[in-house]
């Protein structure tokens, strides 16, 4: 491989990252009318809460202590979202819930 196609290969990268980035800028009216990115918008972030939520559970074990963590995690950011209605103090909360409760089990 010569420096010539390395280049290239760099330019075109380039070229698609800045044009991705670029993209909503562009079509920002055409987002904010579009019925369908407005309810993407609305159930993005369950989605995401949903996912997160199974992948901490996934592998849990009621033997022990094992499970308190992660439940003590997922009600303190279920309560927190109920209370504030704000994704990021309801993850900060249930990671923040979530890291000193598996800690203080651990130590």
């Amino acid at each position: 491989m010569n420096v010539w196609h390395s280049v290239l290969l760099l330019v075109v990268i380039w070229a698609i990252t800045f044009a991705l980035r670029a993209a909503p800028l562009v079509l920002r009216r055409w987002l904010s009318d579009n019925e369908l990115v407005r309810d993407i918008g609305a159930l993005l972030p369950v989605g995401v809460m949903v996912i997160l939520t199974a992948y901490t559970v996934r592998d849990m074990s009621f033997a022990g202590t094992e499970w308190v963590a992660p439940v003590v995690g997922i009600l303190v950011t279920v309560l927190l979202h109920l209370w504030r209605s704000n994704v990021l103090v309801s993850l900060v909360g249930g990671v923040a819930s979530y890291s000193v409760v598996y800690f203080a089990l651990a130590g």
